[in-house]
């Protein structure tokens, strides 16, 4: 009997499921809509069992509509979003909504981490104060205190599905290691919860879930969760990871020497290492574990996916009807402009920089000239997130001097641009691989779920074989020694806008 497994991700707007032979193939794939309830300006939360719901519901579709037999299932893994959470009350009943990690009212909180914690928060969790776990359980706390004393354990949306499948109580919640960084609460490098750090915050370290490692099997399908996805009751559930490690592990992310680029909604530069060592000084690079033991990816990441379809949005005539060139065309359009886009440089946080945090960063052109046309400005675009991923890259260099890089592996929608790979394998001066996989997120999941049944012993060999490249695109040496110059160009600029924006941002908000 051929052994198959379920991965589910918990995105954030959809969950998406799929069935995989032992080698990887994809049998059956499903999505299902999550909604975001918007309440207001930085006010975004979700209804946790509209996760539940979508898991199953996604679970039976494939099993339905592939043909797949849920006796073959021998393992079910589940990731999802990383930086919120959500109550647990009685009988695994969620006592807040999922509090998502687009919602910004824990803001003042982050700032109190920042000024009373500072560099010995970062050194102890491997993640500077920014919006995740610890400040939103200290928002609740202040604002909802009744709430907060109903709530048994904060858990996130994987670990909220998988337990609910599973039909575990409170007292059994959990979370896998790969969350740790984000949680703000756990002693990075030991991997278990700080009771000094618990006590600073106000987080009764009797509300916080066990800790597992991913390929942990925390329990096995219920008998009314079986009836709800079809999978047979008593199958397996693996702890499972965040999303982030989840890609990295799907797509192949296992020995050091490897960079990961997640060119998504959110576009990561991540970097596979064996050490844990905390970004205290430029609060730019984040800490995580990886499923791979010992494995640590330091990672930082900026609002990029989106850019291109908000300038197509901007440089289109106003009108109902009219046409707005998609991604493809528009990066297609950039590859007719020289390196460096003639003197134009673009600065991409539009919505505030996230890491170092600068919520009142702004976007910005710089070096416009009559000459520059709409293929320039494109050009532009892809290069201003090259260059930022050139800064992280320097940051982890000088975490890791020594450290070399063989080849960068790229994932997500903009994977499929290859103007765009060869303009970030040029700005770092290390190969793009582009892989033969179009998923990687529920693979991971499925990777470790797998494992923790014994179908996979090597769990590091098991993601690399499964994950061939199946392009490279090589660092072109004259593009490389020009944009050495605009790179740096680019961190001269982010350092004189600083300012400006700041004040901007008060006048814009004096005049509305």
């Amino acid at each position: 009997m051929t052994e198959l497994l379920v991965g589910v991700d918990l995105g954030t707007t959809g969950t998406k499921t799929a069935v995989y032979d032992s080698d990887g193939n994809p049998l059956a794939e499903a999505n299902a809509e999550v909604p975001l309830r918007w309440e207001g300006p930085g006010r975004v939360d979700q209804d946790p069992d509209d996760f539940y719901r979508s898991t199953v519901s996604t679970i039976s579709h494939c099993l339905e509509q592939g043909g797949v037999d849920a006796e073959q299932v021998v393992a079910l893994g589940i990731t999802g979003q990383m930086a919120g959470v959500l109550g647990l009350g009685a009988d695994w009943n969620p006592s807040t909504p999922y509090d998502s990690w687009l919602d910004l009212r824990c803001s003042e909180d982050v700032d109190w981490l920042e000024r009373e914690l500072g560099d010995d928060f970062v050194e102890k969790t491997g993640c500077p104060p920014m919006i995740d776990h610890a400040p939103k359980m200290r928002w609740w706390r202040r604002e909802h205190p009744e709430v907060f004393a109903a709530t048994e354990k904060w858990v996130m949306p994987s670990g909220y599905v998988a337990g609910k499948i599973a039909g575990l109580q409170p007292g059994d919640a959990f979370i896998d290691s790969t969350y740790l960084h984000f949680t703000g609460l756990a002693e990075a490098r030991g991997g278990a919860w700080s009771g000094e750090l618990a006590e600073a915050i106000g987080i009764p370290t009797d509300k916080l879930p066990k800790i597992f490692e991913p390929s942990t099997v925390i329990g096995r399908v219920s008998e009314e969760a079986a009836a709800d996805c079809r999978l047979m009751e008593g199958t397996p559930i693996a702890a499972g990871l965040g999303d982030t490690a989840a890609g990295a592990l799907g797509a192949g992310l296992v020995r050091s020497g490897q960079l990961l680029d997640v060119a998504g909604t959110a576009a990561v530069l991540a970097a596979s290492t064996g050490e844990f060592r905390p970004d205290v000084r430029e609060r730019t690079l984040i800490a995580m574990r990886g499923a791979i033991p010992g494995q640590w990816i330091p990672l930082s990441y900026l609002s990029g996916g989106a850019l291109l379809g908000w300038l197509g949005e901007a440089l289109a005539p106003a009108g109902e009807e009219v046409y707005e060139p998609d991604f493809d065309e528009l990066t297609a359009e950039a590859s007719e402009v020289r390196a460096g886009a003639e003197g134009l440089l673009f600065v991409p946080h539009l919505d505030g920089r996230l890491l170092p945090n600068d919520p009142a960063m702004r976007g910005a052109w710089v070096g416009l000239n009559r000459h520059h046309k709409r293929p320039h400005l494109v050009r532009a675009v892809l290069e201003g997130v090259a260059y930022e991923y050139a800064n992280y890259l320097q940051v982890l260099l000088k975490l890791y001097p020594g450290s070399t890089f063989d080849e960068a592996r790229v994932i997500g929608g903009g994977a499929h641009s290859d103007t765009w790979n060869a303009i970030k394998a040029s700005v770092l001066g290390v190969p793009y691989v582009r892989l033969n996989r179009e998923e990687f997120s529920c693979w991971g999941a499925a990777l470790v779920a797998g494992h923790a049944v014994g179908l996979f012993d090597d769990l590091a060999g098991a993601a690399e074989r499964s994950t061939p490249a199946r392009d490279r695109f090589e660092p072109n040496p004259e593009d490389h020694a020009a944009y050495r110059h605009m790179a740096q160009l680019y961190r001269d600029l982010l350092a004189a806008l600083a300012s400006p924006s700041h004040r901007l941002v008060r006048l814009a908000s004096e005049m509305l």
